[in-house]
């Protein structure tokens, strides 16, 4: 309950704090003392509509701050909230639930199980039939929220496979078309004959044909480099060292050192050599290179931003073209378990009805026990006034 009320420049109230005390709290006083005020005081902190109106004359920002506490103790601190809203001429708004910040709309849901307003001719939440299925069940407690939660997964399965088989279900001459479109597609993609990392071996023969000449050029030089200067100069090198490795060994270290370099100028050599004859590219290998790479670039603007998105792709339409094109024994596949479902969820039903009704005469009885003392007393509070 609300134990402490305050509220700042709101219409007529410049500062005011109402102190309500457990049970029955009633405000009188005569026409324009701001009894309604106060009524709007309490919807502007449930997260109520506001209007600039009612900011109190010459101020520029209006203030409601509500102390509640949630169970019987209350000086328990932990059970103890502040919530508070102040608004200002602007529009900008600031609502704090003990002392964090939060929207308008999550100050609104926490106060909706706290403050119910209404007035005569108005609608209360208490006599909302929607919600009276909310209080039994959350007074029936355990018993019944295991069930729920299964309900809730069977449910959407239900229309899952509602929604397939109403797919499945469509006109012919649509599903038709589209089984010639899946195969058209399924067609284009197979007669290219993809291969996973082909678009990279591709890109870089590609890179290599269009730079053969400065490859070529290049690899010569580095070719007659080799030949003509450097295993010549390292063999003339390895002959001198050989006269004097017996003199140290340190000699014969490096003798070691330069004749591994000498076979690996060699093998490089060789290499060079076999690099060389790569670089002789006819107009028809460029030709076939570029066509290849035409195919690939069409269909990852149709069906995927790689090679493994479009074979993925593939994949899909075949699984498509098998569902439409056995389509009835799907369909029937589908219904059969929604057969299932459907009287998995009949049962399920049925015990939430047989519990609801457990306990909603064990509800039923508490409120007419509740509300029989509550009549008793307002008669005799009723007498009392008339004498």
């Amino acid at each position: 309950m609300i134990s402490t009320l305050h509220i700042k420049n709101v219409g007529i109230i410049d500062d005011i704090v109402v102190n309500l005390n457990d049970g029955l709290n009633i405000l009188t006083g005569e026409t324009g003392a701001g009894k309604t005020l106060i009524i709007d005081s309490l919807q502007i902190i449930s997260g109520g509509r506001f209007s600039k109106e009612m900011i109190r004359k010459g101020q520029d920002f209006s203030y409601v701050e509500a102390s509640i506490y949630l169970k019987e103790n209350a000086e328990d601190a932990e059970n103890n909230i502040v919530v508070s809203r102040e608004i200002y001429s602007n529009g900008r708004n600031t609502c704090k639930i003990n002392g964090r910040l939060v929207s308008v709309s999550e100050l609104k849901n926490f106060m909706r199980d706290i403050i119910d307003i209404h007035g005569q001719n108005e609608n209360q939440s208490l006599l909302d039939v929607n919600t009276h299925i909310s209080y039994l069940d959350s007074f029936a407690g355990n018993d019944i929220i295991g069930l729920k939660e299964k309900y809730s997964k069977l449910f959407t399965r239900y229309n899952e496979l509602k929604r397939e088989i109403n797919i499945n279900f469509g006109d012919d001459k649509e599903k038709q078309r589209e089984l010639d479109l899946l195969k058209y597609q399924k067609n284009e993609i197979e007669d290219a004959k993809l291969k996973e990392g082909e678009e990279e071996e591709l890109d870089v023969l590609r890179n290599k044909i269009l730079n053969s000449e400065k490859i070529a050029n290049n690899l010569n030089e580095v070719e007659m480099q080799i030949n003509n200067g450097a295993i010549d100069a390292i063999s003339l090198a390895v002959r001198a060292l050989e006269k004097i490795e017996g003199i140290d060994i340190k000699y014969q270290n490096s003798l070691n050192s330069l004749k591994s370099i000498y076979y690996d100028i060699q093998e490089l050599s060789r290499d060079i050599e076999e690099y060389n004859k790569d670089t002789n590219f006819d107009e028809d290998e460029r030709n076939r290179v570029e066509e290849r790479l035409d195919v690939i670039y069409t269909l990852k603007r149709k069906y995927g931003n790689s090679i493994e998105e479009i074979l993925k792709y593939d994949v899909e339409v075949n699984e498509r073209i098998e569902m439409i094109e056995n389509s009835e024994e799907y369909v029937n596949k589908l219904k059969q378990e929604l057969k299932v479902i459907t009287e998995e969820m009949r049962k399920n039903a049925k015990k939430m009805s047989e519990i609801r009704s457990k306990y909603a005469k064990e509800l039923e009885s508490r409120i007419n026990r509740r509300t029989k003392r509550f009549r008793n007393e307002k008669c005799k509070i009723f007498y009392r006034v008339r004498l």
